[in-house]
């Protein structure tokens, strides 16, 4: 007599990613309650409001940013990107949010208006927006040449781009833990830090993703 065995819980979880899932979402919960919170300061205090444009590409970053990574977090369950029909209709979604808050992004930085203190971080935010927008256009490149491990390779590098707001929140908060008060270079430095620590993770997951075919 044979009998049918269930898969494990642990198995369940692999298959459905959602432990990852769930990680990302509350990674992205840090620049996003931060994004909401600016865009709350932008409707309540007129006097120290930004140029209309300024605003406008605050607004456009904040919103763009905040779709790709919720959105795209559910693009790393295995069961959902098997629904080829959900994951066509998110990617249509993910890649205009992600060039839009990528292209706002750069346009800041590009007219940047702040104190002079913080021109080399937004500098650094530039560094990495247009890389960002590349990854995206090559994206698109490889999905319409059909090419979907390649597509997946560069998304996966967008996204760890566009979520390393809660990793520069984490790194923030464990230097304050052990270091101290941040100065505006060493806040800097620690923004590198979130990017460069993000990239190296998006191309571990792509080559393990290779490893396994």
């Amino acid at each position: 007599m044979t009998t049918t065995q269930t898969p494990t819980a642990a198995r369940v979880r692999a298959r459905t990613g959602w432990p990852a899932v769930a990680g990302l979402l509350l990674l992205s919960a840090l620049p996003i309650l931060g994004g909401v919170l600016r865009l709350e300061e932008l409707g309540t205090d007129p006097a120290s409001a930004p140029s209309p444009a300024i605003a406008g590409l605050i607004v456009a970053h904040i919103v763009g940013m905040s779709v790709y990574c919720l959105l795209g977090a559910f693009q790393f369950s295995p069961a959902l990107r098997g629904r080829r029909a959900w994951h066509r209709r998110a990617g249509r979604v993910l890649i205009p949010a992600g060039m839009v808050g990528a292209l706002a992004s750069i346009a800041l930085a590009v007219f940047f208006s702040g104190p002079a203190d913080e021109f080399a971080l937004a500098i650094v935010r530039i560094a990495f927006a247009v890389p960002m927008l590349v990854f995206l256009v090559l994206a698109t490149l490889a999905i319409a040449r059909r090419r979907f491990a390649t597509h997946g390779a560069w998304m996966t590098r967008a996204y760890a781009i566009a979520i390393t707001g809660g990793t520069q929140a984490l790194v923030l908060i464990v230097w304050s833990v052990v270091g101290g008060e941040t100065s505006i270079v060493s806040e800097t430095w620690l923004v590198g830090v979130g990017f460069v620590i993000n990239s190296l993770v998006a191309e571990g997951i792509i080559r393990r993703r290779l490893r396994r075919g």
